[in-house]
């Protein structure tokens, strides 16, 4: 029984190196594939029940992994959308059939990192056939909810739809001083234009005018201005909103905006100090100021002075690269230099990374053993951020796969040697018979 066993164990050490040699053949081939995670073993003894004096060896049994949770070190590419997570965490992605399929029928899998090129029809997609998975935007850059738990809100990334865009022009913000000579008792009583570039909603500029014209008072200061509005996307001589605004001058709100009056289609928000109008591409609201507030418009002893007149909006752009920033934001550039998110990417954990199960082209997919799945955004909970211009270098150390190599191979001619002599102790046992 004694030599029996001794014969087991030493088939069952030929075993466990040969295993040990598949792992480490695996991880020198894949030294240099991007995202590759190593490949490991961890043997275990086995112990048999002694029944007698005489000792049995039980063995050894080998268990083999992948070191899912250990982290590459990133390099820099010369391309925008290699993409790759700095830390813990994966890029969720899909096949070629889940491109076309439902989201409920799409088989999600996960990679650490990806050298994603557009295709044909747009799609984000690596040579290997995975393609990239994220959450699309509003037009406000929002993803909003989003469930976290299963991939039914993901939709394959593509940027073939966004190579031509627009954004409307829906909230402009005033900073002038408006001279407190001109309403003085004498003044010309010349008006004061602001014309402002703004664009509707099919990308072309249109021109907002603003007229402001003092109250001249028989005496002293009138502190008071009637501004009306001109658009020249419609009747560019009708106004479209008129204001009365009266300033202050006190000693604490001296210059500040006091009251003010709309009329003609427009309203103004004291609490907010917008007014808002109506043009032929959809509303408009323009920032003027609050009552008593130093910013927006003021009356000071100053000229005309237009210092801060900003505007949201972009005319129509043409696509010139994507880039996704450590927030996982995949945003489109266009020549006119506006900038517009597509799509976030999320980042995806679970509580065991080394139970996902392995799948080609350093993709993983959930199991049993990894637990379930949660999508965190970039850069928050437990996940590293996203780099971009980054590929993850495998997880493979050559010196140490190669000290390995050594050491497999003296395990294997030991245990090699166990079963020969246990050969010739038989061999010497059968000759008794003789």
């Amino acid at each position: 029984m004694t030599i029996s066993s001794s014969l087991n164990a030493g088939v069952m050490g030929l075993n466990s190196n040969a295993s040990r040699l598949s792992t480490i053949s695996d991880n020198i081939a894949n030294s240099s594939t991007y995202g590759y995670k190593r490949s490991q073993v961890d043997f275990s003894s086995m112990v048999l029940e002694q029944r007698s004096a005489a000792y049995s060896a039980g063995g050894v049994r080998v268990n083999t992994f992948k070191d899912i949770a250990a982290t590459g070190s990133l390099i820099s590419t010369g391309n925008a959308t290699d993409m790759a997570v700095a830390g813990r965490g994966l890029l969720p992605v899909t096949d070629s059939t889940g491109v076309d399929s439902l989201a409920a029928e799409r088989e999600l899998m996960l990679t650490p990192t990806g050298a994603f090129y557009a295709d044909q029809n747009g799609n984000l997609r690596t040579q290997s056939g995975l393609f990239l998975l994220g959450w699309p935007a509003n037009q406000d850059g929002q993803v909003g909810n989003v469930s976290r738990n299963s991939g039914i809100n993901l939709e394959p990334v593509n940027i073939s739809a966004s190579q031509y865009t627009a954004s409307p022009t829906e909230s402009v913000e005033l900073g002038i001083n408006l001279p407190v000579d001109a309403t003085k008792s004498g003044a010309p009583g010349d008006s004061y234009p602001l014309p402002i570039e703004y664009f509707d909603n099919l990308g072309r500029a249109q021109t907002m005018t603003l007229e402001f014209s003092p109250t001249i008072p028989g005496s002293g200061y009138s502190n008071q201005w009637s501004v009306e509005v001109f658009d020249s996307a419609g009747d560019p001589l009708t106004s479209i909103g008129d204001l009365d605004i009266t300033f202050a001058d006190t000693p604490t709100n001296g210059g500040r905006i006091d009251t003010v009056n709309a009329t003609n289609g427009a309203t103004y928000d004291a609490a907010t100090g917008r007014v808002s109008l109506n043009l032929p591409h959809g509303p408009v609201d323009i920032f003027i100021g609050r009552p008593g507030d130093s910013a927006g418009i003021t009356q000071l002893s100053a000229p005309f002075s237009p210092t801060a007149v900003t505007k949201d909006g972009a005319p129509i752009g043409d696509l010139q690269s994507v880039e996704i920033d450590e927030d996982g934001y995949l945003k489109a550039i266009y020549n006119t230099g506006f900038r517009r998110t597509l799509y976030q990417i999320p980042v995806g954990d679970v509580p065991n990374m080394n139970g996902l199960k392995s799948l080609d082209s350093q993709a993983y997919s959930v199991s049993a053993e990894s637990g379930n799945l949660y999508m965190w955004d970039a850069g928050t909970g437990p996940v590293g951020t996203v780099s971009g211009y980054a590929l993850m270098e495998s997880t493979t150390d050559i010196a140490s796969e190669l000290t390995d190599l050594i050491e497999t191979q003296r395990a294997y001619s030991s245990n090699a040697k166990i079963v020969q002599t246990v050969d010739e102790m038989l061999q010497e046992t059968t000759n008794l018979k003789r």
